[in-house]
């Protein structure tokens, strides 16, 4: 491969990077905020194990989301990784 193919292949592995990062970001920030504050009275209209579903999502909800996305983004990581020849060795 040359050097200027081997500059071009980093550069869109970061972009893809990048915008994975972004995406799960907003998902996060829409979660959190969205979820646990801005549109918490409207959520609080349906209940979960007896607890309103905008409380559940501001003390419980939002931790698991959390917890998914970190699993996706290890996934979505390593599979980009392949996808650019990247096998962490280097």
């Amino acid at each position: 491969m040359s050097e200027n193919n081997k500059v071009e292949g980093h550069k869109k592995y970061w972009a893809s990077s990048i915008r994975l990062m972004l995406i799960l970001l907003t998902i996060w920030f829409a979660v959190s905020y969205g979820a646990g504050i801005l549109f918490r009275d409207v959520l609080d209209q349906i209940s979960i194990g007896g607890a309103p579903l905008g409380f559940w999502f501001a003390q419980q909800g939002a931790i698991y989301v959390f917890v998914g996305l970190i699993f996706y983004y290890c996934f979505a990581m390593n599979k980009l990784e392949k996808e650019h020849g990247l096998d962490g060795d280097e």
